[in-house]
């Protein structure tokens, strides 16, 4: 449970019909099971204990007998045992019967949830002996050694040791609803739904309730545990595949292989779902009357089963990949074209080095261009020559440049900035920060006059993680016109540079992105050595895929360093040891902190993802923020 961290489960038991103690057996042995792999909650099938199919006998006495003498066998079983079980149960109440999900806890029963919407169309006949459970308020008599148990549709179960899990219950046809009871639970405060589904199997079913449970997660910022009927259930008319699910916040993390009955775990993350909640500022909350009842679970740490993607700015699978690459793209080359054209500018200046950020920068001016009806001859594509400039690093620029149809123009400010130097008494020969944001200043003033002098405007290259860095020269390359990149990390940078070389129809424009994907990234500010690039930024700030990752989960969902440290751990094993990952961690939120100045002032630019660093929009954050709070948790690590 560390870090808010919850390992759930979907089980689906093998049952016989109408044999509750059969079913009992089948459901204490998973109790076991998950209870050793170290699952917190546990959520099984529709009428687990009887089984969902057995039509007319649920009007037989000795089968509801039986079923409530089995539940309070399953209750005693969990005596010491720190989970929170849910299982379905036919309950009399007042000569009526009722579909429900039985809360159970240590031993107890801490509340029973009738079913609110019963299905009664085509296969379905529910109404024939069951009672909807909508309006039900009752306390139910379970003997001297349970006594008096809630039975009612709103009800919320809190976790004592963490107050932020609260469950909820649904069962089966209510989620299929247009309004499911899941919705007023949780405006009411539950971020985890558990159903009790029996939901059986016709072709194409499965997609459609993937989809269903997926949505609704998504929906109610919520987790979603469902548990559904399997093998067992009478096959007379109808089959069950056990398709048990859980999600959350709109991602499937878990699901069962159908037509086997399956237990399937996840780690829910609660810290994640409550930020995004709070973040939300449209997400409602309801005055309607619940009934809360504490549970309790051991405070103990979740061995985490659950991954974390180490570039989670960019899909996994391929074909996302390339789709999401189009989309972001077409994002930044129609926010170019808009200022492009309400500004009437005569032509769009770029600074070329030949690395990655300013590659990206052309190519979505070419795009710009070409949306808007314009020549791309009207970009400037300037390369500005100093100190650290390779041959490699040139010549691609150049290559780029014409392949690309831009006007190509060269100035070299080796003499400018060394006259600069001289003018404020700076050693040449001193390779310090002075030696090196000079030249940054000079090309940015270059850039700033020929936008002047053409009548155009300078196009920002830097991207998202050199801005969340502070790794960019103050009024230097720092500042532009419009910035492009300004919400693309650069572990994206670089796969939008890619997807360009491989969908481009040019071969030499192809080869050379390819050569400039292969280039280390450096802002080439100190001398080559032997005619290569002497200066490696991630030498110096560190790795790009660390730090995107950071700040994905710092600005995404607000987690705390440690939490941060903990799943990059598990990311990056056999990548970078735990030594390594922390320095980096601290080295970010140092920079990250400090460097807010520069993001206070940026020029505007297209938002592309979830995460960005405008000043006008997702990251307003003082200039001058103690950072203090975030460094003694790191230094506890």
């Amino acid at each position: 449970m560390k870090d808010g961290f919850i390992k759930v489960a979907a089980a689906t038991p093998k049952i016989k019909v109408a044999d509750p103690a059969y079913n009992t057996e089948e459901i204490l042995k998973i109790i076991d099971e998950t209870e050793k792999n170290g699952a917190s909650i546990l959520v099984f099938s529709e009428l687990t204990i009887s089984g969902y199919t057995c039509g007319d006998l649920f009007l037989q006495q000795p089968l509801l007998t039986e079923c409530k003498n089995q539940l309070l066998r399953i209750v005693k079983a969990t005596e010491n045992k720190s989970m929170l079980v849910v299982v379905g149960c036919p309950i009399v109440i007042k000569q009526k019967l009722y579909n429900c999900a039985v809360v159970i806890s240590d031993g107890s029963i801490l509340g029973i949830v009738p079913k609110t919407h019963l299905p009664n169309y085509s296969e379905f006949y529910e109404l024939r002996h069951f009672t909807s459970g909508e309006g039900l308020e009752e306390d139910l008599w379970f003997g001297e050694e349970f006594g008096y148990v809630n039975v009612a549709v709103n009800q919320l179960f809190k976790c004592k040791e963490i107050p932020e899990l609260v469950v909820a219950c649904e069962i089966c046809e209510d989620l299929w609803v247009p309004q499911p009871p899941s919705i007023t639970h949780a405006i009411a405060g539950a971020n985890v739904i558990v159903n009790l589904s029996a939901s059986d199997e016709i072709t194409g079913k499965d997609s459609y309730r993937r989809n269903l449970v997926g949505g609704q997660s998504a929906r109610l910022v919520c987790g979603y545990i469902y548990a559904d009927a399997g093998e067992g259930e009478s096959s007379t008319d109808l089959v069950f595949a056990a398709h048990n699910l859980i999600a959350e916040n709109g991602t499937i993390l878990a699901q069962s292989k159908r037509f086997e009955n399956e237990i399937v775990t996840a780690d829910l993350d609660i810290h994640r779902i409550r930020a995004e909640r709070r973040r939300m500022t449209t997400y409602p909350t309801t005055q309607k009357e619940y009934e809360w009842t504490e549970f309790e679970l051991k405070t103990e740490e979740t061995k985490l089963e659950r991954t974390f993607a180490r570039t989670p700015f960019v899909p996994q699978n391929k074909n996302d990949r390339e789709r999401r690459c189009e989309e972001i793209l077409s994002i930044q080359a129609l926010g170019l074209k808009k200022r492009l054209v309400h500004t009437n500018c005569k032509s769009l200046v770029v600074g070329i080095s030949g690395g990655l950020d300013s590659t990206l920068a052309l190519l979505v001016a070419a795009r710009a261009c070409d949306m808007a009806g314009i020549g791309r001859d009207h970009i400037l594509s300037v390369t500005m020559p100093c100190f650290g400039t390779t041959d490699r690093t040139y010549q691609n620029a150049c290559e780029l440049t014409r392949r690309l149809g831009a006007t190509l123009k060269e100035v070299d400010i080796r003499k400018s900035v060394t006259c600069h130097f001289e003018d404020i008494g700076q050693d040449i020969n001193c390779h310090d920060v002075t030696y090196e944001n000079g030249q940054a200043r000079e090309r940015t003033q270059v850039l700033m006059d020929l936008a002047n002098k053409s009548g155009g405007m300078v196009i920002g290259t830097g991207d998202m993680s050199e801005l969340a860095l502070g790794w960019a020269t103050y009024n230097g390359d720092h500042m532009s016109m419009y910035g492009v990149n300004a919400s693309v990390p650069k572990t994206l940078v670089r796969h939008l540079v890619r997807y360009c070389a491989d969908t481009c129809e040019d071969r030499r424009l192809g080869e050379v992105l390819y050569d400039i994907l292969d280039t280390p990234v450096s802002p080439e500010l100190l001398p080559p050595e032997d005619g290569k690039i002497s200066q490696k930024t991630e030498d110096l700030v560190g790795p790009y895929e660390l730090h995107d990752f950071f700040l994905y989960y710092v600005l995404r969902f607000g987690y705390a360093p440690g939490k941060i440290y903990r799943i990059a751990g598990k990311s990056f094993a056999g990548v970078y040891d735990d030594e390594t990952i922390l320095k980096w961690l601290k080295k970010f939120y140092w920079r990250f902190f400090a460097q807010q100045f520069k993001r206070s002032c940026l020029p505007d630019g297209p938002k592309v993802g979830s995460v960005a660093v405008s000043p006008r929009g997702d990251l307003r954050m003082p200039s001058d923020a103690c950072v203090r709070l975030w460094q003694r948790e790191l230094e506890k690590l």
